[in-house]
């Protein structure tokens, strides 16, 4: 009986332990989800830049980078982007050409 006390016990910790680690790699799989899910949004809504647009997320923090042809069309991918599930802000270093 005691054997069987500790192997479960054994099984308990075990899961404690996984589910501590598995917060972190959840947030690189959202990352990488919102990421996809960003680009996506652009590809189906009329942005003239949308091949120019580079998207990265770091703990739902969005950044878009590359060239836009207006402040209108970077104002619109930030929009855009805030409207992914998920995402905590947008930064834009887009560049205006």
């Amino acid at each position: 009986m005691g054997r069987l006390v500790a192997i479960l016990l054994a099984l308990v910790i075990s899961a404690g332990c996984a589910k501590a680690v598995d917060p972190g790699l959840g947030r690189a799989f959202d990352d990488a989800q919102i990421t996809t899910e960003v680009k996506t949004v652009f590809l189906n809504q009329p942005l003239d830049s949308v091949a120019r647009i580079e998207v990265e997320t770091a703990s739902g923090v969005v950044t878009l980078s590359g060239r836009v042809t207006s402040k209108d069309e970077e104002a619109k991918a930030i929009a855009l982007a805030r409207t992914v599930k998920g995402v905590v802000d947008v930064k834009s270093t887009l560049q205006i050409e």
